[in-house]
């Protein structure tokens, strides 16, 4: 298999780069070892943000790059990444009230902003998200940020690379890559064994918090990164309010843990920032974060939170620039990419956020333009993600959602509302090729577990890559929180009968 780009990593930077180059013309192969987004571009705060507290580490430009690209993920997938405000709780122990205001108002104008409300002060005891706080809490503050399904972006940025021509590969390891005079022999292989020989004139190493272990093996003589790899975890318990705000809360140590709605039932409280030793592919939250983030929750809220009303917990790792110095919180979330270019190009992917992937990708991209001379140039500053187009021959925007799903609903009666809300956000203006045979329930196919149908768990095989029950109900979906204790194991058994294409690897 011959290639102009051969991506290894399929988190958000390795899809994102995928797609913008297939999108300039190139030929693109992306592998990735286990299920896309399958480690830390699913264990996300799910958070599209500036970064408030970047501000207090003078990060500027890294902060203003992603309230940038804030805006533009906003109008690229408004059906998997939705406005949010946040409630920040004025402790009088910590930051006097005059400094988080000047905060407030830089993150409000460092950079344009057309779809958010700008922040604003509080009395807590008049605003719904004061009924949820210690008494003690009088004050507070109001900013806008965005909430994304991340695994869901990381797919859609998949299908859109593989409708403009790259072949997605998952399940799939680069056990070898070799430079050579014409560029690299890489050895991919599957999960049965199976072995597939790609020739690639650039080879990109997008492989999250294995970058610097890839970047070794493939470049032994040269002089590593200095990286350092971050756990962050987070913990999900039943509903801790009943409004619709999201809580940021500030640490005495410095750090900050958000307290997020999540899935209707339940509040994502996070994350933790601790060094990691180990296999980031076993990364899991341990006692002290979890004694941590409960501890965190009981200084601010009335309703107590313990370990034993945690009903589901997940930690990825990030891999950081590494400035030898400072805790792990204060590290930057801001990228590096490095090009070492000649007759076998490789670039890697260091650091970085799910804000900027789309930034990174165009970057990335720009920086390999010269040596692969694509047909055509940066694209996707403007474009939508599948599924964008909620309202043909109009705008992309936010505000268009509501009426979207006021239309869904008015074209199937016969579906369950929360079932058209839960597509909605899942596939957007695509929920009607999902859905473009089906006039009633019975034509979705059995149920296989409470809300999950045959033609959409087929989709998830046969359109998105998904091969395992895990892979449909914690990254495809969040079923995996609704589902009776048995589900994994019933759909397990329904995948197993399930025909498998001849390569379920192979893209759509």
């Amino acid at each position: 298999m011959d290639c102009d780009l051969l991506v290894v990593g399929g988190g958000i930077n390795g899809t994102g780069i995928a797609r913008d180059a297939a999108g300039r013309g190139l030929s693109v192969v992306l592998c990735e070892q286990d299920d896309l987004a399958g480690h830390t571009s699913s264990a996300s705060t799910k958070l599209i943000h500036g970064g408030l507290r970047y501000l207090e580490q003078f990060e500027f430009s890294l902060v203003r790059k992603a309230l940038r690209e804030r805006e533009r993920l906003l109008r690229a997938a408004p059906h998997l990444i939705r406005p949010l405000r946040f409630v920040l709780p004025h402790d009088r122990h910590q930051r006097p009230a005059w400094m988080i205001q000047a905060g407030l108002f830089l993150y409000d104008h460092l950079a344009r902003r057309e779809l958010l409300p700008g922040s604003r002060r509080i009395a807590l005891q008049a605003h719904p998200a004061g009924a949820p706080l210690k008494a003690g809490f009088a004050d507070g503050f109001v900013y806008s940020d965005g909430w994304v399904d991340d695994a869901r972006l990381v797919v859609a940025n998949a299908i859109d690379a593989a409708e403009r021509g790259a072949t997605i590969l998952t399940r799939t390891r680069c056990v070898s890559a070799v430079q050579r005079s014409d560029g690299w022999l890489a050895t991919l292989a599957g999960a049965d064994g199976a072995t597939i020989t790609v020739r690639a004139r650039c080879l990109v190493n997008a492989a999250g918090p294995w970058a610097g272990q890839f970047h070794q093996k493939a470049l032994p003589s040269q002089p590593g990164r200095p990286m350092r790899l971050v756990k962050g975890s987070h913990i999900i318990v039943r509903k801790l309010f009943e409004h619709p705000f999201a809580y940021i809360f500030q640490n005495a140590d410095g750090r900050i843990v958000f307290a997020i709605p999540y899935e209707s039932d339940f509040t994502l409280v996070g994350t933790t920032d601790i060094d990691f030793q180990g296999d980031p592919g076993k990364a899991a939250i341990d006692s002290a974060e979890i004694a941590y983030l409960c501890e965190l929750c009981n200084h601010y809220f009335r309703k107590p939170v313990a370990p034993a009303d945690i009903v589901w917990t997940y930690s990825g790792v990030r891999p950081l620039l590494d400035d030898g110095t400072g805790p792990a919180a204060a590290l930057t979330r801001d990228y590096q990419l490095v090009l070492e270019d000649g007759d076998a190009p490789l670039l890697s992917v260091f650091g970085g956020k799910i804000t900027t992937y789309r930034k990174l990708a165009e970057e990335a991209l720009d920086r390999l333009a010269p040596l692969l001379q694509p047909p055509r140039g940066a694209w996707t500053e403007h474009a939508l993600l599948p599924g964008a187009d909620l309202a043909p021959g109009q705008s992309a925007g936010t505000t268009s959602f509501d009426d979207f799903i006021q239309r869904q609903l008015a074209q199937y009666p016969w579906l369950p509302p929360a079932l058209v809300l839960r597509y909605a956000h899942a596939y957007g203006s695509r929920m009607d090729h999902l859905l473009h045979d089906c006039s009633s329930l019975s034509d979705l196919g059995l149920e296989i577990l409470p809300g999950l149908y045959e033609i959409e768990a087929r989709q998830w095989m046969q359109r998105e890559w998904a091969l395992t029950a895990d892979d449909m109900l914690w990254r495809r979906s969040k079923l995996g929180l609704h589902v009776p204790a048995d589900g994994p194991a019933i759909l397990a058994a329904w995948i197993a009968r399930q025909p498998q294409p001849a390569d379920a690897r192979l893209a759509p």
